[in-house]
């Protein structure tokens, strides 16, 4: 079975979706004949590469809000995160441009390093802070999940894979994806968001049942609403997540 994502490294709800489906995945009993594949889904492809900014600063000046209710907004994502068992520390995300990060990980899928490279990526990016989009950074990050360091930086240098990323933004479009993350499951169901573990459980084992000509088993399914996603137009904290006052 195939799980494909959709997603964008600028994305906090994206690693959290991942994580979420990861930790449903751990313990799916076919967990080994399932393979994950990411897409790229650029959020903002027009995003500076060094805005110079914090990202309570960037948040501020997009939805002309105070620095002090983009912090308060952030305070929400970090609660949000804890509940995949992620520790954000997202007022030191550095926003930037991530085609470039896109592009080395479509690289790294040549090598059989997508998935040690995303998680990569996304840590860096929401937990430690770095600046994804300095080519010294990405560099160091394909180092560490034992890619050449070398071959990285000719990459990078390049234009090298940029017609893969767009090729997966096009296919997202022309599947009706307009915001991430958005899993898709054996083209056959798709889930929209970092919805719930119960959500991802169903979607797995509907899509694992429709494999077998034997056996089908219904699920329920949860508020739609109830998971984050992310758009152009900003991430949404879902009701349900908000820490209580």
């Amino acid at each position: 079975m195939i799980i494909e994502i959709w997603s964008d490294f600028m994305c906090p709800f994206c690693y959290i979706g991942k994580r979420r489906l990861e930790n449903v995945l751990a313990q799916f009993p076919h967990r080994d004949e399932v393979k994950l594949q990411f897409k790229s889904f650029e959020l903002d492809s027009n995003a500076e590469l060094n805005s110079g900014k914090t990202n309570a600063e960037y948040l501020a000046a997009k939805y002309n809000m105070s620095v002090e209710q983009a912090k308060g907004m952030n305070a929400q994502m970090n609660a949000n995160a804890r509940t995949a068992g992620l520790e954000y520390n997202i007022d030191e995300m550095i926003p930037t441009n991530s085609f470039s990060a896109h592009r080395l990980t479509h690289w790294a899928d040549t090598q059989g390093k997508m998935l040690e490279l995303s998680e990569r990526l996304f840590k860096a990016i929401f937990i430690e802070g770095k600046h994804a989009g300095d080519t010294d950074v990405l560099i160091q990050l394909a180092e560490e999940v034992g890619l050449d360091r070398n071959a990285a930086a000719e990459v990078l240098a390049s234009n090298q894979f940029a017609e893969q990323v767009r090729a997966d933004q096009a296919e997202g479009e022309q599947l009706g994806i307009r915001g991430v993350p958005f899993f898709v499951f054996d083209r056959k169901f798709a889930v929209s968001g970092a919805q719930p573990d119960d959500v991802f459980r169903d979607a797995i084992q509907k899509a694992w049942d429709e494999r077998s000509p034997f056996t089908m088993v219904e699920s329920s399914t949860a508020n739609a609403d109830a998971g984050g996603v992310c758009t152009d137009d900003g991430c949404e904290v879902p009701q349900s997540d908000k820490p209580s006052k």
